[in-house]
Order: C-alpha cells, then structure tokens, then sequence
C-alpha cells in the first residue's frame, strides 16, 4: 500500500494551476530543445558521458552551463513508485509517419521528425522533434528499471519542453524499430536520412494510456529544469534481439535516478 491511498485524488483543475504556475517560466527551453532537435558529434560543451571523470555525478562541474545538473532540485529521471491519484489532464498525439531520419550523436540512438507531427496538453499544442533510446529505462518503478526507454521529446510556441517516456520490455519483435536498428550508424556521425523508408511514431506509444506527470528536466547536460514529463505507466515490447543489439552500440546510457523533493508526482486515473 502506498502513502497516497487514502486521499483524494487532486482535481483537474488543482493539477493544471500547479503546473501552470510551476512551469511559467523557462527562458533556456527554446536554445534547449534546438540543440536537442539537431545534437551533433562535436558539441560546444564540454564533453561528458555516463561514467568515471566525465560521468553523471560530475556533470555539475564541467561546466558553468551543466551547473544545474548538481544543484537543481526538479532534476529527472525519478522513480514512479508513489504516485498521487489525480487528473492531470487529457494527452492527444497526433503523430504523422515520417522519413526516418536516424543519428548516433554519441549518447544515444536519436530519430528526427518531420514537420507536422504534435502532442496536445489540456489544449496546449506541443511539436514534436524527436524521439531517442535509453539502456536501461531512466525512469524507474519501485525501485525496477526496465529494459529500455523511449523519450519524445516535444516543444510548444512559448518555448517549453514536453517529453512522453515509454518503457520498452523484452517480448515480440517491435516492428517499428526494425529499420531503425537496421539503418542505424554504429558510431557518432551526421543524421542519416534513408527516404525511401517511413515510420509511424505513434505506434511506438502503448494502448493503455495511463501516465505518470511531474515537473522535471533533460536527463542529460545541461540538465535544464521546468520539463514537462509525461511518462506511460503500460510498456511496449522489443526483442530480446533487438535489446542486444541497442546494448552492443550503448550499454548503459541511463542518468542515476534523482531525488523528488517537493514536487507532485501524479497518476492519471
């Protein structure tokens, strides 16, 4: 039993004025989310990875752009295990299929989007950039990672940051992952656009569209806060194979999990 099961679930309208007002303003979203739209080999920033000197538990100091990722304290992955009852609100994608557009930046295996494709909020339409991969899950459930995770990330007009995670578990050959694996490059490069090849994001979205919501950041340098995260409680499946295979190009490009602080963590009913 959790801590939450005797209260009430929070009303919509109580959800959305906390997040509205927690997330007013991010005056780095913008050059964020380009970065993140167009990330190459060679970065202005320092360089970093996910272990030894250079690794998550010294990203803060490498440089005064990374500073949040030490001292921030909205800073993700988290772990999801006790989640508030509420109503966040309702989530609508309208994904289009696109050119896949795949790239190995060096932190990861990162699909570019086509104009056209957007996620709605309670209203408010965000763009859809990219979505990259994760070994293991960031996110956690009670303490247990799952095996991958997938992260859309998305942007709005006024220039903040919604990400959707999906947890991707080892069963049946994921589909929609074949040919990016099969087109993927096996070292960091330029994008690679394979045009005669088109896949539909959506179908990497489970059935149950049940989320977890809070208020969190980029798992990655530099770190910034005021993310909207959005995070499917159901999995998807991909291979044993294809697992592998994500492994054998990053064994482990997953963020230490950070602490929740003060923030809501909610579960949509």
């Amino acid at each position: 039993m959790t801590m939450q099961s005797n209260r009430a679930p929070f009303s919509r309208r109580s959800v959305l004025k906390y997040m509205a007002g927690a997330a007013a303003a991010c005056p780095t979203c913008m050059s964020v989310a380009s970065a993140l739209a167009s990330e190459k080999k060679t970065s202005k920033g320092a360089h970093w990875t996910y272990e030894g000197k250079t690794g998550p538990e010294h990203w803060g100091d490498m440089s005064a752009g990374n500073k949040v990722c030490s001292t921030g304290v909205q800073q993700s992955p988290i772990d999801l295990g006790r989640a508030i009852p509420a109503s966040p609100g309702h989530i609508s994608v309208d994904y289009k299929p696109t050119t896949l557009r795949v790239v190995n930046n060096g932190h990861t295996i990162q699909c570019n989007t086509d104009a056209g494709s957007t996620m709605t909020l309670d209203g408010d339409k965000f763009r859809l950039l990219q979505f990259h991969f994760h070994h293991p899950s960031e996110h956690a459930m009670d303490g247990r990672r799952f095996d991958m995770e997938c992260h859309f990330v998305h942007i709005n007009d006024a220039g903040m940051l919604a990400v959707l995670g999906v947890f991707i578990e080892p069963g049946a050959e994921n589909n929609v992952l074949a040919p990016v694996w099969q087109h993927m490059p096996h070292s960091a490069g330029p994008e690679k656009a394979v045009s005669s090849v088109q896949i539909d994001p959506v179908r990497l979205l489970p059935s149950n569209r049940q989320y977890f919501r809070y208020l969190g950041s980029l798992t990655t340098p530099p770190c910034s806060e005021k993310v909207i995260w959005s995070v499917f409680s159901q999995p998807v499946q991909a291979s044993t194979a294809q697992v592998s295979q994500f492994a054998g190009l990053f064994n482990m490009n997953a963020r230490p999990l950070q602490g929740l602080h003060r923030r809501l963590l909610l579960k949509s009913s």
